[in-house]
């Protein structure tokens, strides 16, 4: 009896009390809450009013494992039908497939390539359109030429006109001249089309000074024959010619500023000649400046300005040379001045003088005296540059007169030229090799330095030779290198021969006395010395060659001063040789033959 009354354990009352839940009841914890302001105001009053015991503590208990219940039967419904699939099959459906007939498809793809055809074509066409209606507005709209124009020239608004600058003052030009220009507004005129697309929407006012066009021609031509040299002519626009009143205004302010340019360079040129105090005085008549190069040689620059306002006189047409150099210096001159007045050297330090060079900084330090310091800010003006670089220019050509003809009249031995391709305004360099036809192992080479005034020719030996700039300087120092280069022929072939070289001299003392510099002689003898031949060359006189022929058994009266055997062969009288008459086309080969013949005759 005691036992049926015992007290429960906690696992068995927790049992009980599970059976008293009923799972299949629809219950929420939402259920009594409020959904609206309103009503949560009345739940609180009623929960302040008086305060009701739930009908069962375990309510919520049950709801939740109720909720929890339903999801993990769920869950495992998922996990059945994703490992299982018994529960979701996923059949294919048969579809009856169309008939694909090649007819069909062709003209489907036609339509859709014509519907895509015509798509493209219309885009292009409006394309087309809204570019030509662009090109035509741009062009004939007022203010996208105003744009253009202030992208390339200097403008400003005055007032109601809007003027135009065509100096170079911002690029350190100092010319008096003002070049002005004014920019107005075409009206439009409807009867001229063709007229108004080419001139645009604007119009430019070009001074009356600067109209027409300009060019500097610089002539150097010999005084005594009036035959000219060279000729140089600034870079002008394409055709030389009045500018049209109706040309685009792009064109009108280029050729305007290239006359402002010509005229600035000219009173540049014109002012320094009167300045310049030199040993030949500078003309300056009207608007052409003549002076002297060279004795004979005349130069002029002259300043051509064409208005069309001139009366056109005919004259006979002039064959003038163009040189590239001197048309290059022309420009470059007053462009390194104007670069020169505005862009000055940085100073060093920083609180020394704005504008001092290097060299002038350095002259305290290394005690540089007063004629150097003149001679450092002594500079050639405009003018002496010019003249100088026409005096090279006129050395240069006379220099490749004097080799041509020289290479044209001389067939034996070659003479070949070779110019540099680094060459200065200033300073040229050619090489000039001397060699003979199938006998090029002997060369003689000189370089020639053309400098402004003068040739300095640098020899094989090193040694340097100053030259005047007469031709008649170079024609005698060429044809007395030819005549050494005889005797170094010579003096070749003599060791493939094995013959012996008794005495060389370039410095012959005696015979004819040459016209320029002196004479040079060779003289061997055969293997056996039996015969003795002999050489002298000079500049001017033809080479002679002469014959001794030694007989052994005669006797021969020696001075006891004598020591070496081969003086004796110099003893005696020689034969003349006519080289002319010997066989062979030039003097080696001639040479050549005359000393094989010997040797097989000894």
């Amino acid at each position: 009896m005691l036992s049926i009354f015992s007290p429960l354990s906690m696992s068995e009352n927790l049992t009980k009390l599970a059976h008293k839940i009923d799972f299949y009841k629809d219950e929420s914890d939402e259920k009594g809450k409020p959904t609206s302001e309103g009503e949560k105001d009345e739940a609180e009053e009623k929960v302040l009013t008086s305060f009701e015991q739930p009908s069962w503590v375990w309510d919520s208990v049950r709801n939740k494992l109720k909720a929890a219940f339903t999801e993990m039967a769920v869950l495992t419904d998922v996990l059945n039908i994703i490992k299982e699939k018994r529960y979701m099959v996923a059949d294919p459906v048969s579809q009856d497939q169309p008939d694909n007939k090649p007819s069909v498809l062709l003209l489907a793809k036609k339509r859709g390539l014509v519907s895509a055809g015509s798509v493209l074509i219309s885009g292009a066409e409006r394309l087309k359109r809204s570019h030509s209606e662009h090109s035509n507005r741009a062009q004939d709209d007022y203010f996208i030429e105003l744009l253009k124009i202030r992208q390339n020239w200097r403008l400003k608004k005055v007032g109601a006109s809007i003027l135009g600058d065509l100096t170079y003052k911002t690029a350190g030009s100092r010319f008096f001249q003002g070049g002005t220009f004014e920019v107005t507004k075409i009206v439009d005129d409807k009867t001229d089309t063709s007229t108004s697309h080419s001139r645009g929407s604007l119009e430019v006012i070009i001074p009356s000074e600067l109209e027409g066009v300009a060019y500097i021609q610089v002539e150097v031509k010999s005084v005594p024959e009036m035959m000219d040299l060279t000729s140089v002519t600034l870079k002008m626009p394409a055709g030389l010619g009045v500018i049209r009143s109706d040309a685009y205004w792009q064109n009108k302010l280029e050729v305007a500023q290239n006359v402002l340019f010509c005229k600035e360079l000219f009173a540049q040129l014109a002012r320094e000649a009167v300045q310049i105090k030199s040993s030949t005085p500078h003309i300056v008549v009207g608007n052409q400046i003549i002076t002297n190069a060279f004795p004979g040689i005349q130069l002029s620059i002259v300043l051509c300005h064409y208005t069309g306002k001139e009366k056109k006189i005919p004259q006979a047409p002039q064959k003038l040379e163009h040189n590239h150099v001197l048309e290059h210096s022309l420009h470059q001159l007053l462009r390194e001045v104007h670069f020169k007045n505005i862009n000055y050297v940085a100073p060093h330090p920083v609180n020394a003088m704005l504008g001092m060079s290097k060299r002038r900084r350095l002259a305290g330090p290394q005690g540089t005296s007063r004629r150097e310091l003149v001679e450092m800010n002594v500079r050639d003006t405009l003018l002496e540059q010019i003249i100088k670089q026409t005096k090279h220019a006129v050395l240069r050509l006379r220099t490749m007169h004097v080799l041509d003809e020289l290479a044209l009249c001389i067939q034996d031995p070659q003479i070949t030229a070779h110019w540099s391709c680094l060459n200065s305004s200033l300073e040229c360099c050619v090489r000039i090799n001397i060699t003979a036809y199938g006998y090029e192992v002997v060369r003689s080479s000189l370089v020639l330095i053309i400098e402004v005034d003068t040739i300095q020719a640098i020899l094989k030996d090193s040694r340097t030779i100053t030259l005047s700039f007469e031709d008649k300087a170079l024609q005698d120092l060429i044809l007395w290198q030819i005549s050494q280069h005889h005797i170094q022929v010579v003096q070749q072939l003599a060791k493939f021969h094995a013959w012996t070289v008794v005495s060389t001299n370039f410095n012959v003392g005696v015979g004819d006395i040459d016209l320029y510099g002196t004479a040079a002689s060779l003289m061997m003898a055969s293997p056996k010395g039996d015969k003795v031949l002999a050489f002298r060359s000079g500049a001017y006189n033809k080479i002679q060659m002469y014959l001794k022929e030694i007989d052994p058994s005669e006797a021969v009266d020696t001075s006891p001063a004598v020591t070496n055997p081969k003086w004796q062969k110099i003893i005696g009288t020689f034969q003349a040789v006519d080289v002319e008459k010997l066989q062979g086309k030039t003097f080696s080969q001639k040479v050549d033959m005359v000393m094989a013949k010997l040797t097989s005759m000894s």
